[in-house]
């Protein structure tokens, strides 16, 4: 992103920016940007960046960074918690009144809840998703026929976590999911009065980028990071949906040599990245789109 396409870009002084783009498209360089040229505060919409126990491996900004302008949301959950996109939305909430909020992460369920709003669901009880996750793997079908009409018609059936989605939210609360969404509050940040911006990067742009920064994040310490949660791991945390971070723990006990573990992660990466795009065509379609090539840099 070059100071030439920063300077194009027209920010009023009065509207939140939205940064969305796929993992190392350079988009905490550009809201950091943004914050110190147009004035703002940085607030994560990263579902992992949220942990405290992977900054390097997460992508989180250096300290340094976060030196430079104010930055919320970052490494405010513990290694064990739990965290939704509700837990998000919630958390968000007040930080919209202060200095302009500057929203940048590649989660775009984050983005999609706080510019279109997020139903208001119970909690999921624990024997309730328990019995989901084991329908999920054994008996997709059954699931499938206790589905309420109304979610049956408009779940994809060839996604399993949509329709376990669908299946606990009518096991929970005896209402169709698709009830609760007809019911979804107005968005916090509604598209139309906020600069959206979406870096579209193109493949044989960021695949190189993916690499060079997973060696960048190795030499910064990411195995050392890794080291730190070894006592700790666990795989069915959410915070070791961190990418790399199954394969660095896998290096460090002896399962596989840090080589590999290096290439494991970064097609990892890229896979991440390609289903990011998918999401950002599909959802982001009104969003203004910045288009990254080997001419700009971060």
């Amino acid at each position: 992103m070059t100071r030439r396409m920063l300077d194009e870009i027209d920010i009023s002084a009065d509207r939140p920016v939205l940064i969305a783009g796929p993992t190392a498209s350079g988009k905490s360089a550009l809201a950091l940007r943004v914050a110190e040229r147009f004035g703002g505060a940085v607030i994560n919409a990263d579902a992992i960046q949220v942990f405290a126990n992977w900054r390097i491996l997460s992508a989180r900004p250096s300290a340094e960074d976060e030196a430079r302008a104010p930055h919320h949301l970052y490494g405010h959950v513990a290694a064990d918690g739990t965290y939704s996109v509700g837990h998000w939305l919630r958390d968000v909430a007040p930080l919209l009144g202060g200095a302009r909020p500057i929203v940048v992460g590649g989660t775009g369920l984050y983005f999609t809840a706080l510019t279109e709003g997020l139903a208001e669901i119970p909690a999921i009880p624990a024997d309730i998703r328990a019995r989901g996750d084991a329908l999920r793997i054994g008996g997709l079908p059954t699931m499938i026929a206790d589905l309420a009409p109304e979610d049956a018609a408009r779940v994809d059936l060839q996604n399993p976590m949509r329709v376990q989605r669908a299946w606990e939210v009518h096991a929970a609360t005896g209402r169709a999911l698709a009830d609760w969404q007809a019911a979804t509050p107005a968005p916090l940040v509604p598209l139309a009065g906020a600069h959206a911006l979406l870096l579209d990067a193109p493949k044989d742009w960021l695949t190189p980028r993916i690499k060079v920064r997973f060696d960048a994040m190795i030499t910064a310490g990411a195995l050392d990071e890794a080291r730190a949660n070894l006592a700790i791991w666990d795989p069915a945390q959410p915070s070791s949906k961190c990418i790399g971070a199954a394969d660095l723990i896998a290096h460090l006990r002896g399962e596989m040599p840090l080589e590999a573990a290096r290439e494991a992660a970064i097609i990892a990466t890229r896979q991440f990245a390609k289903r990011q795009r998918t999401w950002f065509r599909a959802r982001m379609k009104n969003w203004q789109c910045l288009s990254l090539s080997s001419d700009f840099y971060l």
